[in-house]
């Protein structure tokens, strides 16, 4: 099994048919996607609407039959202060129909309990459409000591953790707290490499604009990846902005990535 796959942040607002046409000239089986691109004006990439362009649903499910290339990932589904998650069950229609296996959250809602009560809703909502569901602990938000406590709230066979090599390491984290988890707790990996100290003052700057290709930092991802359940999904998260905005392609800023991936997998 191909586990690799490219995330959208590595891409930034790429359109969604490029970038499965992108993850399969790179021989990578996965992408994921949000609801809208984030496209940074920089770059001059248009912002898309996977709502709004039931056209564009309609193509993207045309090259990803003819790449082999699947939506392993749909990510934004964001908990917020004073939001209800039941508003967003139209986006969750939409990833269903793009044939989408699961649904990433994150919660920026500083409420613990009401945190845990929406993720409880989102699962319930992804589970009814046949999709699993998915937390990313991330240090802005929690770390595993709140999505421990998560998973046993929701209880859910289809609830399980994300776990970004970047956010585990830097909240204190690593290889032998991943082993250390319940069978079946983790669900989907976000794969990239950093220093083990910040490299700029802002850590959400530098988590979504500037990681390092993997085995160019310092971070344990051999052991990270030994940790792992050997059937998930290994997204490559390596956004790279200012080789963006020197002008270095897609190509050319995600192939080192996969091709560090895979000699830390041939490694295995």
């Amino acid at each position: 099994m191909d586990r690799l796959g490219i995330e959208l942040l590595s891409v930034f607002g790429m359109p969604p048919v490029e970038f499965i046409g992108l993850a399969a000239d790179l021989g990578c089986q996965y992408i994921s996607t949000g609801m809208t691109g984030f496209p940074l004006p920089q770059l001059g990439q248009q912002e898309f609407s996977l709502k709004d362009d039931p056209a564009l649903r309609r193509e993207i499910l045309a090259a990803m039959d003819d790449t082999g290339v699947s939506i392993a990932l749909g990510d934004g589904m964001l908990i917020l202060p004073g939001a209800d998650i039941a508003d967003r069950v139209s986006g969750l229609d939409i990833l269903a129909e793009l044939r989408v296996p699961r649904v990433n959250s994150v919660s920026l809602d500083p409420d613990r309990t009401r945190t845990f009560d929406q993720l409880a809703l989102l699962a319930e909502l992804t589970g009814d459409r046949g999709m699993e569901t998915t937390t990313e602990p991330a240090p802005a938000v929690g770390d595993l000591t709140t999505g421990l406590p998560a998973l046993k709230h929701v209880n859910r066979p289809d609830f399980r953790l994300v776990v970004d090599t970047m956010h585990l390491v830097r909240s204190g984290f690593g290889a032998a707290d991943l082993a250390a988890l319940e069978p079946g707790s983790i669900g989907y990996a976000q794969l990239s490499d950093t220093t083990l100290s910040p490299r700029i003052d802002n850590y959400m700057q530098e988590a979504t604009f500037e990681r390092l290709v993997p085995g160019e930092g310092e971070l344990p991802l051999l052991d990270i990846l030994k940790a792992l359940p050997p059937n998930v999904v290994i997204g490559l998260e390596v956004p790279r902005l200012s080789l963006a905005e020197a002008g270095v392609s897609h190509l050319e800023r995600v192939r080192p990535c996969v091709e560090a991936a895979r000699s830390l997998l041939a490694e295995l």
